[in-house]
């Protein structure tokens, strides 16, 4: 615990409701009007695309490197599914009042990594090969044909070089799998909550893992003392990585198009809400940011985190940002839901966050499995535990005073129901069969 703790609490109450594990929503008072939030953000819509652009670059390279990538003509893009079951199975078992029409993006979904992190960790690593390439003459510019990163002779080139990251388990399925696809040499450092599998799937694809009995914070560090040690290496920063953020952020201007696909308008009258479950910040960060470059005011995104590990929110509601962590309040930051268990949250996002996320849910363990049940059930489509959290924002975005006040105060009681909700699932797909049925079973 901080020996000021009880000064912490006095000033900022809902400390105490945050150590006692209470489900709660925390209602961001910084946020602002997203015409004057943005001139506080370093980062613009230019970024996002200059980002894309890089992508489109490389759809050659991923259709060469990965043939599952063909059908979509290189894009590692989700759908966008309406999942109207599941919102009545809400209604009637959780008296959730929902109104409005309710959507998953099944980020659980994306090619190669099968989570939220085959945007930011793979755009990353193929930003990194690109400035090494045009650094090295293995492309003669960007106009260049990328399929020349896939050959056995810029293999042998990249091998000389080492990428490493710190992980609790998905973002270091992404930046391993692509950088060793590049052939890149890999050191993925992970955290004591990284499930058995994912290290099994990594080292699989010739991915050096590294297991630390601690937690991620600790993960990290050791990864960039690691990466700081050889002049080589390239260290993924999932704490403050610019790339890793403007990956996320192209999500985003692709659901643009996905919406208009489904017939989803979103303006003053038909608000949009996006849940995303939260870690470090990054990913939620980066795509929270795409969202109000794309919608402005009409969009309100929601992270959801564990009660054992609300670091962002604790970051957030204190002001400390990255200068606390959840075990200073006495939580352990272990939870059931392994890509959040994140005790101290990344500055960075925290504060470019500020502005404009709308607040936060928590939720207990146990209603991972039970939220992760109900989608199998109701939509037959699978995502792992952690990602199920995103389901607590519309099940309580009514029940809770304080998001119904946010609700009343922004006029949005009335425009309900011609609202969309979206379901961020952030994981699943690389579940093996054996680990899906234990989760299915799994009864907190």
């Amino acid at each position: 615990m901080l020996e000021n703790y009880e000064s912490l609490a006095a000033s900022c109450p809902i400390v105490e409701d945050l150590r006692w594990e209470t489900e709660l929503v925390w209602i961001n008072p910084e946020k602002k009007p997203w015409a004057e939030g943005a001139k506080e953000i370093n980062l613009t819509l230019a970024d996002i695309d200059d980002a894309e652009v890089r992508l489109a670059r490389f759809a050659p390279f991923l259709m060469a490197a990965f043939p599952e990538t063909l059908p979509a003509g290189g894009v590692i893009e989700s759908a966008l599914t309406p999942v109207p079951t599941l919102g009545k199975r809400l209604g009637e078992k959780y008296g959730s009042r929902l109104e409005g029409r309710l959507l998953l993006k099944q980020d659980s979904h994306l090619a190669i990594a099968g989570s939220v992190k085959a945007r930011g960790g793979i755009y990353e690593v193929l930003k990194h090969t690109e400035d090494l390439a045009l650094e090295h003459g293995l492309l003669s510019g960007v106009e260049d044909d990328y399929t020349k990163l896939a050959t056995p002779e810029a293999r042998a080139f990249f091998s000389q070089y080492t990428v490493q990251v710190g992980s609790t388990g998905n973002l270091g399925l992404s930046i391993g799998i692509m950088s060793a696809a590049v052939g890149f040499q890999v050191i993925v450092h992970m955290s004591a909550d990284a499930k058995q599998w994912k290290k099994d799937l990594l080292r699989q694809h010739g991915v050096t893992v590294m297991e630390y009995s601690s937690d991620y914070s600790e993960a990290v560090k050791q990864g960039r003392a690691s990466s700081d040690a050889n002049p080589k290496s390239y260290f993924v920063d999932d704490e403050n990585s610019k790339n890793l953020f403007l990956g996320y952020a192209v999500a985003a201007k692709r659901l643009v198009g996905q919406l208009k696909n489904l017939d989803v308008t979103v303006d003053e009258a038909h608000p949009l809400f996006v849940y995303i479950p939260c870690g470090v910040g990054g990913a939620p960060g980066g795509i929270a940011f795409g969202l109000k470059q794309m919608f402005g005011d009409s969009v309100h995104v929601f992270f959801v985190e564990p009660t054992q590990a609300p670091c962002m929110l604790l970051g957030m509601a204190t002001g400390l940002q990255n200068g606390i962590a959840v075990q200073n309040i006495g939580l352990t930051g272990l939870t059931h839901a392994d890509g959040l268990a994140v005790g101290r949250p990344s500055g960075f996002v925290g504060k470019v966050m500020g502005p404009i996320l709308s607040g936060e849910f928590t939720l207990r363990d146990e209603k991972l499995y039970d939220y992760m049940r109900d989608l199998l059930e109701t939509e037959d489509i699978f995502i792992e535990p952690s990602a199920c959290a995103a389901i607590q924002g519309p099940v309580m975005l009514n029940r809770f005073p304080e998001s119904r006040a946010y609700l009343e105060r922004n006029g949005l009681v009335e425009r309900l129901p011609q609202a969309t909700h979206i379901l961020w699932a952030t994981g699943g797909s690389l579940v093996p069969e054996n680990i899906r049925e234990e989760y299915v079973n799994t009864h907190l």
